[in-house]
C-alpha cells in the first residue's frame, strides 16, 4: 500500500510482503520434550492469535478463543481503531499488547502470532484478511467475507495459494442441526428439494434514508481515518459507529450481508449449490412527496424480495427466495392456524430468537431451521416425535461454540491435516459472492436516467426511470459479470481510497 500522508502510522503494503517470509520463519515452534512439565502446553500446541476488532462480534469471537476446552489458544494481541470497545478487552487480557492500527501490528509483531481473527466493519474485511494471509497467518474472518464480490474471489484464491486454515464466522455451519438436516435429506424424508425460502427480521437499523446533513465532532476515542480505511473520505455522522454502518453501502452490506451467510448457508452447503445463473427481485420504495420517490443510493432499502436461480447437478434448477424487512413467504398449510410462523419454524426454544430461518420444500416433505441450520424441524411438526433418523455424521464438540474451537485445532494441525466447516475454498467464498450478488441487484435498483412524462392530471413533468428494476439479471459466476445489464457491473469491485492500494494477490 502506498503511504497516505494523512496518517503518520500508514505502513506501505510492500512491507507486509517483505515480512511474510520473516513471519513464516519466525513462528515460535518448540518440541514438547524440550519444555517438559506436566500439563504445560508447548508453543507448538497453542495458537497465538492477533484479534483485529474488539467490540460486538469481535468480543464474542475473542471470548470463544479464550474459553476453548483444550486451552490451546492465547489472545496475544488486540487491535481496534476505537478505544471505547477496546477498553473492556484490554482489561480482560492485560498481557495482550494493544495496537490501534492493524498495519502497524502486522509490521512489528508478525513473528509473534500464528493466526488472525478479524471482526470489523465489512468494508475493511478484505484488506486486513488478505494482508494476514500473505503473511501465511491462519485466518478467522467474520461474515460476510468481504464488502464486494471481487474481494471474496481474491480471498478464496489467496486461501488456495497460501495454504492456510480459513474459517468464516458463520457458526451455525458447525451446529448439530446442520448434520441432522443432512441426515434427513439423505434418508429421503424430503425427496428432491424444489424450492427454498430464506428470511430475516433485518434490517434492525435505519435504512432507506438520506445521508444526514449534521456534522458532529468525531469522538476523541475514535481514529476516524483508520475506521474509514478503504472507504472514500467521508464526514463523520452520529449513530454510525459501532453498529448502524451496516445500513450504508459505503461501509456495510445491508440485511442480506448481515444474515445471508447464516440463512442461505444451509441450503448452499447441504444442496452443494454453486454460482446462481439468474437473479431477480424487488425492493421497497419510499416517497418524500406526492409521486416524488426518495432516491437514497447510499442506503440499503427498507425491505427486499430476491429470487436466485441455481442449476443443480441433476439438470434441474432450484429457486431460492430471500426476504427481509418484515416480508415472509406464504404460510405453509402444515401449520396450525394459531401458531406464529416464526416461532413455529425457527425460533430457538425459549429464546424468542426470530432473527431468521430457512424453509425447504421437497417433493416428499418439508423442513425448516433457524439461522445457520439450528433447531431443524420437520413439517407437520408432529413428525418430529414420530420419525427418528439415526445419526450418521459426527457432531462438532460444543455444537456452534465448536466453530471457533475447530478452527483453533485445525490451525495447530496445519493446512491439509484437518478440516473446518466454513473454509473459504469451496464454500464461504462462493457463498459470500452469491450473497453480495443480491446486493448488486439492490444497488442497481437505484440506477436512474431522466425522462419526460405526460400525465393527464399532473401534466408534463421531468421524472426518472430505472432501467435496472424488475429485470432478470443473467449472471456469469466464473467471470463475475452480469451479461445483460452492464451498468450493474460497477458494483462488483470498488476503488479503494487513495493510500490504501488495490486488492490483488
Amino acid at each position: 500500500m502506498k503511504k497516505n500522508n494523512s496518517s503518520k502510522k500508514n505502513i506501505p503494503r510492500k512491507t507486509f510482503l517483505k515480512n511474510a517470509a520473516l513471519a513464516t520463519a519466525g513462528v515460535w515452534i518448540l518440541p514438547r520434550h524440550v519444555l517438559g512439565g506436566k500439563g504445560f502446553i508447548a508453543p507448538s500446541d497453542k495458537l497465538l492469535i492477533a484479534a483485529v476488532g474488539t467490540g460486538g462480534e469481535a468480543a464474542n469471537d475473542i471470548d470463544h478463543y479464550a474459553t476453548a476446552p483444550k486451552k490451546n489458544a492465547e489472545i496475544a494481541f488486540l487491535c481496534d481503531v476505537d478505544e471505547r470497545p477496546a477498553a473492556q478487552k484490554r482489561a480482560q487480557f492485560p498481557k495482550a499488547k494493544f495496537y490501534s492500527d492493524w498495519r502497524e501490528l502486522f509490521d512489528k509483531e508478525n513473528k509473534h502470532f500464528d493466526a488472525v481473527s478479524v471482526a470489523i466493519p465489512d468494508h475493511n474485511h478484505a484488506i486486513v484478511g488478505l494482508s494476514a494471509m500473505q503473511m501465511k497467518k491462519h485466518l478467522y474472518l467474520q461474515k460476510p467475507l468481504s464488502h464486494d464480490i471481487y474481494e471474496a474471489r481474491v480471498l478464496t484464491e489467496a486461501a488456495r495459494k497460501y495454504k492456510i486454515i480459513t474459517q468464516m464466522g458463520d457458526q451455525g455451519a458447525s451446529s448439530d442441526g446442520m448434520r441432522t438436516l443432512r441426515e434427513w435429506m439423505e434418508a429421503g424424508l424430503l425427496g428432491e428439494i424444489e424450492k427454498v425460502y430464506c428470511w430475516t427480521d433485518r434490517p434492525v437499523w435505519p435504512q432507506g434514508i438520506p445521508w444526514p446533513t449534521d456534522r458532529p465532532p468525531v469522538p476523541k476515542e475514535l481514529n476516524w481515518d483508520l475506521w474509514l480505511g478503504t472507504a472514500a473520505t467521508t464526514d463523520y455522522i452520529d449513530n454510525l459507529v459501532p453498529f448502524n454502518w451496516r445500513g450504508w453501502w459505503e461501509f456495510g452490506t445491508g440485511a442480506l450481508g448481515d444474515m445471508g451467510c447464516h440463512i442461505i448457508g444451509p441450503p448452499f452447503k447441504l444442496l452443494e449449490l454453486g454460482y446462481p445463473t439468474e437473479i431477480s427481485g424487488s425492493a421497497s420504495t419510499v416517497y418524500k412527496g406526492i409521486f416524488k420517490e426518495g432516491i437514497y443510493p447510499k442506503s440499503g432499502p427498507v425491505s427486499s424480495f430476491i429470487k436466485f436461480k441455481f442449476p443443480l447437478k441433476n439438470g434441474k434448477n432450484l429457486d431460492l427466495y430471500w426476504m427481509d424487512g418484515g416480508i415472509q413467504p406464504e404460510r405453509v398449510p402444515e401449520l396450525d392456524p394459531s401458531l406464529i410462523t416464526n416461532r413455529a419454524l425457527f425460533d430457538w426454544p425459549a429464546n424468542n430468537d426470530n432473527e431468521g430461518g430457512t424453509l425447504f420444500i421437497g417433493t416428499k416433505g418439508k423442513a425448516s431451521c433457524g439461522w445457520g441450520g439450528t433447531w431443524p424441524r420437520l413439517l407437520p411438526l408432529s413428525l418430529n416425535k414420530e420419525i427418528q433418523v439415526p445419526k450418521k455424521y459426527p457432531r462438532v464438540e460444543g455444537d456452534m461454540d465448536g466453530h471457533w474451537w475447530q478452527w483453533i485445532d485445525a490451525c495447530i494441525a496445519e493446512y491439509g491435516n484437518a478440516t473446518v466447516d466454513s473454509p473459504f475454498e469451496g464454500y464461504a467464498g462462493p457463498l459470500t459472492e452469491t450473497v453480495l450478488l443480491g446486493n448488486l441487484l439492490l444497488r442497481s435498483f437505484n440506477i436512474s436516467e431522466k425522462i419526460i412524462t405526460k400525465d393527464p392530471v399532473y401534466g408534463t413533468r421531468e421524472d426518472l426511470q430505472f432501467p435496472g428494476r424488475y429485470i432478470a439479471y443473467q449472471w456469469d459466476g466464473a467471470s463475475m459479470r452480469v451479461t445483460n445489464f452492464e451498468p450493474a457491473n460497477q458494483f462488483i469491485k470498488r476503488e479503494y481510497r487513495k493510500g490504501w492500494g488495490e486488492l490483488k494477490l
